[in-house]
C-alpha cells in the first residue's frame, strides 16, 4: 500500500447535472488522481455516485481510507455549507438532501459541500499567485458568480452574493427563469441564448457565433447579446465588490478565442465615455479560464479547512499551476 502523503489527501468532486469530476490533492495542491463518471438522478443515485468516485480515487491512491483527511463536493443548487444540505438542486433531482452527513457516515470522512459556483471561485482563487480579492463569473447554461476576499468565499448576509446573472440591466427586455424581465442572464446565459436562437442544434451558442460571422443579422443581435451581458457581470462585480480580477469559466469557455476579444471590446465601448470607468480599465481584469480547468473539483478539495475557517486560503493551500 503507498505511504499516506505528508498531511493527508483531500478529495474534491465536482457534481454536474451529467458527471461526477473527482479530485485528489496532496497537502502542496499536487494532483494525485483523477476521476469521471455519470452522476445519477434523485438522493440515492447522487450519494451512490459521490460514494463511488470517492473510493474510485482512494483505489487510484492505493491508500488507506484514515489516510483522506476530507471530502468536498460542489454541486448546483441552493447549499446549506454550515448543515451540508443540498436544497433544490433541480438539474439532479434533488428537493432536500443532507449529503455531508451521508458521506461522513458512508465512509467516515469529513465532508464539506457547497455551491459548484463557490466551489470553483474558490479553485480559481487557489490557481493565483497573489490574495488580492478576486471573482469567478461562470457563463454556462446559467450566470453567477463566486466571491472570494481574504482567502475566504463570501457569501454576503443570505448566501446570495455574486448572483450576478439575476441583475436587471433591460427591464422591457427577455423573460427570465427568475420571474425578471432583462436579467445579465438573459443577455448571456446559454441557455437564454439557446431560446432566443430557436434553432436547435448542439451547440446553440457555437451556431449564433457562426451565423453571426456569416452576417445572419439575428445572429449578430445574439452575440453583441452575449458580449454585452458578460460586460455587464464583469462590471457589476468590480463595482459592487472592488474585486481585482474577474476569472471567467463555465461552458462558454470551450468559445474563448471566439469571445474574449468581443467582451474585452464591449467593455471598453462600455467605458467610452465615462473617465470613471476608463479609470478601472476592465478590459485588463479579466481572464479566462481553459474550458478543462478542474477549478470546481480543485475548490471542493479545499472546502474543509475554509468551511471549518481554520486558515484563509492563501495560508492553508500554496497556489499550485
Amino acid at each position: 500500500m503507498t505511504p499516506i502523503p505528508d498531511g493527508g489527501v483531500r478529495i474534491g468532486l465536482d457534481v454536474g447535472g451529467t458527471k461526477i469530476a473527482g479530485i485528489a490533492l496532496a497537502e502542496d495542491g499536487t494532483p494525485l488522481a483523477g476521476v469521471r463518471r455519470p452522476t445519477g438522478w434523485g438522493d440515492a443515485e447522487v450519494l451512490d455516485g459521490t460514494v463511488a468516485a470517492v473510493t474510485e480515487l482512494v483505489g487510484q491512491l492505493d491508500v488507506p481510507l484514515h489516510g483522506i483527511r476530507s471530502v468536498g463536493i460542489g454541486i448546483p443548487g441552493l447549499v446549506d455549507a454550515e448543515e451540508g444540505l443540498v436544497l433544490h438542486a433541480v438539474n439532479l433531482g434533488v428537493a432536500s438532501l443532507a449529503l455531508a452527513s451521508h458521506i461522513r457516515d458512508a465512509l467516515g470522512i469529513p465532508c464539506f459541500v457547497e455551491n459548484d459556483v463557490k466551489a470553483a471561485a474558490l479553485g480559481a482563487a487557489s490557481l493565483r499567485q497573489d490574495a488580492d480579492p478576486m471573482a469567478y463569473l461562470n457563463l454556462g447554461t446559467g450566470v453567477a458568480a463566486g466571491l472570494i476576499i481574504g482567502g475566504r468565499i463570501w457569501r454576503g448576509a443570505r448566501g446570495t452574493a455574486g448572483e450576478v446573472g439575476h441583475l436587471v440591466v433591460d427591464p422591457r427586455g427577455r423573460l427570465c427563469g427568475c420571474g425578471q424581465r432583462g436579467c445579465i442572464e438573459t443577455l448571456c446565459g446559454g441557455g437564454a441564448l439557446a431560446r432566443a436562437w430557436g434553432r436547435g442544434g448542439d451547440l446553440p451558442v457555437r451556431d449564433i457565433l457562426d451565423a453571426a460571422d456569416a452576417g445572419d443579422a439575428s445572429a449578430v443581435l445574439l452575440r453583441d447579446d452575449l458580449f454585452r451581458g458578460a460586460a455587464a457581470a464583469v462590471r457589476a462585480l468590480v463595482l459592487s465588490a472592488d474585486v481585482e480580477t474577474v476569472v471567467i469559466g463555465g461552458g462558454l469557455t470551450a468559445l474563448a478565442p471566439r469571445i474574449e476579444p468581443g467582451i474585452r471590446a464591449q467593455l471598453r465601448d462600455d467605458a467610452a465615455h465615462s473617465p470613471f470607468l476608463q479609470s478601472l480599465r476592465l478590459d485588463e481584469r479579466i481572464e479566462l479560464l481553459s474550458p478543462e480547468s478542474p477549478v470546481a473539483a480543485i475548490g471542493a478539495a479545499l472546502l474543509g479547512p475554509v468551511i471549518s475557517g481554520s486558515h484563509p486560503l492563501e495560508k492553508e493551500m500554496p497556489a499550485h499551476g
